[in-house]
C-alpha cells in the first residue's frame, strides 16, 4: 500500500511556501500592500523548518537531522514571536 504522505508531497508543499513568499514580495513590491516579508519571514521559516523535519522523518533519516529542523523551527518561531512583541 502506497503510503498518503510521502517526501515529494512535502516538496510540493515546500515548492507552495516558497511560491507564497515570492507572491507576498510581489504584491508588497508592486502595490504597497500586504505584509512586509520581513513581518513573516519567521512564520515561514518556522512552518518550512517543520515541514523538513517531517520530510527527515519519512525518509528514514537519523533523529538528529529531525532534532535540528525541530530546533531551527523553534528558533524561527522565537524571532518571529519577538518582532510581534516589539510591534505591539
Amino acid at each position: 500500500m502506497t503510503p498518503v504522505i510521502d517526501a515529494p508531497l512535502i516538496d510540493a508543499i515546500l515548492g507552495l511556501v516558497a511560491l507564497e513568499a515570492v507572491g507576498l514580495a510581489a504584491l508588497r513590491r508592486l502595490t504597497g500592500r500586504g505584509p512586509a516579508l520581513s513581518g513573516i519571514a519567521g512564520n515561514l521559516a518556522a512552518g518550512a523548518c517543520l515541514l523538513l523535519a517531517l520530510r527527515a522523518v519519512l525518509l528514514g533519516q537519523p533523529a538528529s537531522a529531525v532534532g535540528a529542523w525541530l530546533a531551527l523551527s523553534l528558533v524561527a518561531h522565537l524571532v518571529d514571536l519577538a518582532q510581534r512583541w516589539q510591534s505591539a
